[in-house]
C-alpha cells in the first residue's frame, strides 16, 4: 500500500518534469537533424581550400551582423530580421540569398534562444501554444511566394521601404507611456500576419507580434522569451521552404550569421531584464532606417 502510494505522488513529478524537458529536446533534436541534413546534402560544395578560402573579411562582416542582430533580437523580442536584412541589403546581398540566408541562420539561432530563453524561465508556454501554429502557416506561405512566385530584383525597393515602416514601428512603441494592459484578441491572426510578412520580407516578426503584446501591457521579460520561442518553429517553418523550392545559396551569409548569432543567443537571454529597453529600441530604429534609406538610394 505504501508503495502504491508513494508511485502515485511521484509519477506526476516524472510526467512534468519529462513535458519540461521536451521544451530543450524538440529544438535540439530538429536542430541535429537539419545539421544532418545540411551536411549529406551539400557536403560536395565544401572542401578545405573553399573553407579556408571562405574564411575572409565578407564572412567576418557576416559574423558580426549576426552577433549584432542576435543581440538586439534576443533583449528586445525584435529585430534579428529587420536588423540582418537590413544591413545585408545595403552591403549589396539580393533579396532572395539576403531571405534565405537570415531564414536558414534563424533556424539555429532561434533554437538557441529558445532553450536559452527557457533555461532562465522567460516563457509563457500557453502564449507559445497560441502563437506556433498560425506563424508557421504564415511563414510557410510567405516563403513559397518568395522563393518561388516573387521577383526578389523587383521587390527589393518594397522591403528597404517595409524595414523602415517596421523601424517606425520600433520607434514608436519605445516612445508610448503608461500603456494599460489589455486582452489580446486574434493571436492566430497577428500571428499568420507575422509570419507571413517575416518570410517576405526578411523580417518582421518581433516587431509585429512583439511590439504589439507589448503594446497591450504584457509582461516585457514572458513576452520576448515566449514571442523567441515561438519564432524557432516560425524561422524552421519558412527556412525548410526557401530550402525546399529556392534551394541554398549564399554559404558565407548563411554560417556567419549561424556562428555570430549562436555566440550572441545566450547572452542576449541573460541581458533580456538587465537593460534599458527604450533607448535601444530607438537606436536600432533609426539604425534600420539609415540601413533602408542607404539601399533605396542605391536603387534610384
Amino acid at each position: 500500500m505504501s508503495n502504491q502510494l508513494i508511485k502515485d505522488t511521484t509519477s506526476p513529478k516524472i510526467k512534468t518534469t519529462f513535458f519540461q524537458r521536451l521544451w530543450v529536446i524538440i529544438p535540439v533534436v530538429l536542430l541535429a537533424g537539419l545539421i544532418s541534413s545540411l551536411i549529406y546534402n551539400h557536403h560536395a560544395e565544401f572542401s578545405w581550400d573553399s573553407l579556408v578560402a571562405g574564411f575572409d573579411q565578407e564572412l567576418l562582416v557576416f559574423f558580426l551582423i549576426g552577433i549584432f542582430a542576435q543581440l538586439v533580437d534576443g533583449t528586445l523580442g525584435m529585430g534579428y530580421g529587420a536588423t540582418s536584412t537590413s544591413f545585408l541589403l545595403a552591403y549589396g546581398i539580393p533579396p532572395a540569398i539576403s531571405s534565405t540566408g537570415v531564414h536558414v541562420a534563424e533556424m539555429f539561432t532561434t533554437g538557441v534562444s529558445a532553450i536559452s530563453h527557457h533555461r532562465f524561465g522567460n516563457i509563457n508556454k500557453k502564449l507559445v501554444r497560441h502563437l506556433l501554429i498560425p506563424g508557421v502557416l504564415g511563414s510557410v506561405t510567405g516563403a513559397y511566394l518568395l522563393s518561388d512566385v516573387i521577383d526578389g530584383d523587383v521587390i527589393k525597393p518594397f522591403i528597404a521601404v517595409y524595414m523602415i515602416v517596421l523601424a517606425i514601428i520600433i520607434i514608436r512603441k519605445a516612445a508610448q507611456k503608461n500603456i494599460v494592459k489589455k486582452k489580446t484578441k486574434r493571436l492566430s491572426i497577428l500571428a499568420s500576419f507575422g509570419g507571413f510578412m517575416d518570410a517576405v520580407g526578411g523580417g518582421g516578426w518581433g516587431p509585429i507580434v512583439t511590439s504589439t503584446l507589448l503594446g497591450r501591457g504584457r509582461n516585457p521579460r514572458y513576452t520576448i522569451g515566449s514571442v523567441n520561442a515561438a519564432e524557432f518553429a516560425v524561422s524552421f517553418a519558412s527556412g525548410l521552404t526557401f530550402m525546399l523550392f529556392g534551394g541554398i545559396e549564399g554559404w558565407q551569409v548563411i554560417i556567419g550569421l549561424i556562428l555570430g548569432g549562436v555566440i550572441a543567443a545566450p547572452i542576449a537571454a541573460i541581458l533580456v531584464n538587465k537593460i534599458q529597453r527604450k533607448p535601444m529600441m530607438i537606436a536600432v530604429g533609426i539604425l534600420i532606417v539609415i540601413l533602408s534609406l542607404r539601399t533605396l538610394s542605391k536603387l534610384l
